[in-house]
Parts: C-alpha cells; structure tokens; sequence
C-alpha cells in the first residue's frame, strides 16, 4: 500500500479507482507552499492539476516519492528536470482534455468574431447596440494554427468546417501530413502575415515564452485576430495591448494569461478582446478523463509498471509486440545481477529475432532497472536506471540482429564475466517467460522468486550433493536445469527453491568438493 497525496480537486472516480487498489489516498486541497513541504513527507505519489507548484525543494522533501502524476496536460509548474535526477517518475494526462481545449478555442475564435460577450454585457445593461458590435464571418477567412499537435490539429479540422483556409507553422509536422489534414505549412513569420485569425496551441518552454512580442506582432497581417488557449507566457500581454490600441491588431480572445490566477492585465480594458479564466479544460467529460486517467498511470508507476504516459521515460512509443517482453526482461536483469559479485565496467544487451528493430528502448530500461534494483539499495525506476549506469560508470551496449537460430525471440544481457538469456515460449495469453541460457550453459527453466546457480565440475554424484543438503536444511527444490559445457569439464545447475536459502546454507554448499561457483538469485 502506498500513500498518494491528492493536492488538488480531481473526479472521484479516479481517487476510488486508487482506493480499490489498496492505495491510502490524502486529500489535502489548498496547501501552501510550506504546508506542501510538510505533507509530501512520506508520500509515493502526488496527484496535482496545475495551482500546485513542483519545486525542487518539494522534490527534495519527498524522499519516497515515486511519482507525480498532472491531472492535465501542461507541466510548467513541475521542475520535470530534478524529478528525473531524483529518479521521480512524472506523468500526466495528455488526451484527457484536448477535446474540450480544442472547442473552447473555436468558442473563442467565434465570440471574437461576432463580438457576443460584448454584446450580451451591453444588452443587459440595457444597450441594444446592433450597428457597434458588428462582426466578421469565419467562411473564407485564413486561419493560422500555430501548432499542429492533438489540440491544434483538432482546431484545424473544426475550422475547415466553417469554410476557412488552413495554414500553420509547426516543424515537426511533415509537409504529407499537413497536406492530409488541409493544411499549408509556412514560417511562423509568414502565418502571421497571410492570416485573419491565430490559434496558439504550443507548450510553454524557452523556446515559445515570449514567441508573439512586439516584433513578430508587427509582421503580422493588419486585422488581425489572435485567440490563444494553450499557456500564458507565450504571447507579450503588454506587447499585444500596444498592438490592439494601435489598430493594427483586430481583437484577441485569451484562455491564459502570464500570471495565473489574475484579475489584472491590460488586456481587460480593450472592447475588443474576449477573456476566460483558464477554462479550456473546465468540461465535466474533461475533468472526469482526467482524474481517471492520471490515476490509472499513478497505479502502473506505483506498481512499477510501464507507463504510457511517462513524460521523462525515454523509452519511446513501446508496441503491443514489444510489451509482453518487459517482465521477462527486467528478470533477466535481476538475474544477471545475481550472478556479479562485482560491478561489470559493460553491460552488453542482445535482440534476436522479430523483436529486433522493434523499439526495444522499454526493454533495455526494464534490464537496467532490474540489474540496480539487485545490485543496489537505491529505489530504482525507469526514469532513474539510465542515470544509475552513467553514475557508476557501466556502459551500456545494444546489440539488434534480425538472425535467430533456436528461438523466434532471445533477450541475452552479457558482461565479461557472466551471461544470461531468455525468451517467451508459447502464443497468446499462454506466453510464459522461460531462462534458456547462463554463462553459455544451455539451460531451460522458468524464472522463480528464489534461484540458485551452482557451476560444478562435471562429475557424477554433484546434483545429489547439492540436493542433499538442501533437503537437510527443509529447502524443497521446485525445478532445476543442468547444463554441461562444451568442454565436459564443468556443468552449470539452475535450481528454484521453495524459500530463500538462508545465507549459512549457500556457504556449506559454495565449500563443497567440487562446487567451484554459486550464486543465490532472488528474482
């Protein structure tokens, strides 16, 4: 059981899937930064929206955090960097919310065009002012999307229903999947300059704070409209006012603003310009998707699963073909960590078969989390095994071939010393792990919890030895593999054991005549 700190409001649904999974889930709305210092002590895991800022000193006060799951999409008030360092997962929601993001941006871009909020405040102050709140139509007018991602791509496709021309600057679309969608991919300088209407839809990072300052704005087409939905800080508020009073700006309709929350910008004065305080995901399916979303990846990271929706896991888009191998592969790392009394300078890890060139990025993490997780006191995870390599100065080779001789698929983790591989056996739902090689000893067992690995000299009477005093000491022995060596001179036991061996047994059977090499491996 794990305690989950819940800082924020986010749906039930999502906080009961993670009571239903044994988890303590502590609601505390409303902390303050030093009240947030204090809570997060003890805590696995803290499920957060986007008020609550994730600093490095609340990183810090977190030693057991596991994780930090964003009920949403945006990330600027989480330090993802000292996370990474400490080895915390973060993970957020990205496709909870892009459907209504995407329709408060057309709700924007239309109250822009027809001027409704300003119309409605005038008519029930008692104004009827049909000729001063005339509006523009959107059929024919070019709209400039600037980027193509799941919210701004969903905008664009919105737009081509209302008839508009479609431009947009993104570099890393291509131009065949732009043109799928109807759209023309330009410049940013040259989308400012052609268009009527912008939708901002780009992350908030270094690149994009301050991207819409005065002087882009002064290259953009006269008229035109601005609607912005995705973070505040990306367009000059200030600058953008000048350019609204100047006249050469037409209007803008803001979701976000440079300093949220706020009820201050000099954008509140103009008639022209539609504000909402931050309601691009404030839709009931939006905040449920959400909640149930960030607390299903909350349990895999607590589970230490893989996470689809792990922002600084770099593993890559893992397949369908790929996934039901992470399990074989972090035991092979434990394994291969069992078998080193010492730290290998270089961990060599092997693909054959169909599995090669398949992005096997998630498989290489899933070893090295396995390895350090038996070699090392530390908690390790798929975010902090690549920087445990790097800091203990182990190098990490791979190795891909599509040539397999024996089996459809082997995983081989290699060092100078020692060697272990495995495969899945089996179709379906009946695919079972299976260990089919250790130091080159042709062996075939099912990993267990606990494994012994006995090199012996190649003699008769060594299997009874070891089972003896086994079974002196009440230890059952559930499988065992042996495998002599090409040389005939010495052979290889793999043994699964009904418990672990207790340690002054493993140094009675490690003194025996003829055992030259054991190893107790607990998986």
């Amino acid at each position: 059981m794990a305690r989950v700190l819940v800082t924020e409001k986010i749906a039930q649904p999502g906080l009961d899937d993670l009571i239903a999974a044994g988890h303590e889930v502590d609601v505390k709305l409303g902390l303050s930064p030093e009240e947030l210092l204090n809570e997060i002590v003890g805590a696995h895991a803290l499920i957060i929206r986007s008020a609550t800022n994730v600093t490095a000193e609340v990183l810090e006060a977190g030693t057991s955090l596991i994780v930090v799951g964003r009920a949403g999409i945006g990330l600027d008030n989480v330090d993802v960097a000292v996370a990474t360092e400490r080895g915390v997962m973060v993970v957020n929601a990205p496709q909870s919310n892009i459907l209504s993001a995407a329709e408060q941006a057309m709700a924007l871009l239309l109250a822009q065009a027809r001027n409704i909020p300003q119309a409605h405040a005038a008519l029930v102050n008692g104004k009827w002012e049909r000729s001063k709140w005339e509006g523009v139509e959107l059929y024919a007018k070019t709209l400039g999307v600037i980027g193509l991602g799941r919210v701004g791509a969903l905008v664009a496709q919105r737009a081509l229903a209302f008839g508009m021309r479609l431009v947009a600057f993104d570099p890393f679309v291509s131009q065949e999947r732009a043109k799928h969608m109807g759209v023309e991919l330009m410049t940013l300088e040259e989308v400012m300059g052609i268009s009527d209407f912008i939708s901002i839809h780009l992350p908030k990072n270094k690149e994009t704070i301050g991207l819409i300052d005065a002087a882009m704005l002064a290259k953009a087409k006269p008229g035109l409209r601005i609607i912005n939905t995705a973070r505040g800080g990306i367009i000059s508020e200030t600058d953008l006012a000048d350019a609204i009073r100047s006249g050469h700006i037409q209007g803008a309709g803001l979701d976000v603003f440079e300093k949220e929350p706020t009820t201050e910008s000099p954008l509140f004065e103009l008639e022209s310009v539609v504000v909402a305080p931050h309601l691009g995901a404030s839709t009931v399916e939006a905040q449920d998707k959400a909640g149930v979303t960030i607390a299903e990846q909350v349990e895999l990271a607590l589970a230490g699963d893989y996470v689809p929706f792990a922002v600084n896991v770099s593993a890559g888009e893992v397949s369908e073909s790929v996934r039901p191998f992470m399990g074989l592969a972090e035991q092979l790392g434990r394994f291969f960590g069992g078998l080193h009394d010492d730290q290998p300078s270089t961990i060599t890890i092997s693909f054959h078969g169909e599995l090669a060139g398949a992005g096997t990025g998630i498989l290489t993490l899933s070893i090295l989390k396995g390895f350090f997780g038996a070699t090392t006191d530390e908690p390790v995870s798929y975010v902090n095994a690549p920087a445990l390599a790097e800091s203990r100065g182990v190098s990490i080779e791979e190795i891909s071939s599509i040539e397999s001789h024996d089996f459809v698929n082997l995983i081989t983790v290699s060092s100078a010393q020692h060697s272990v591989a495995g495969t899945l056996t089996g179709v379906g739902l009946r695919m079972e792990p299976r260990v089919v090689s250790v130091d080159e000893h042709a062996v075939e067992m099912p990993p267990a919890t606990h494994m012994l690995v006995v090199r012996n000299d190649d003699r008769p009477g060594m299997i009874g030895t070891v089972g003896k005093q086994l079974g002196d000491s009440g230890i059952s022995i559930s499988s065992m593999a042996v495998g002599p060596n090409s040389d005939k001179v010495t052979a290889l036991m793999v043994l699964s054991t009904d418990q672990a061996v207790p340690q002054d047994v493993v140094e009675k059977l490690a003194a025996s005549e003829g055992i030259l090499e054991l190893h107790s491996i607990n998986l």
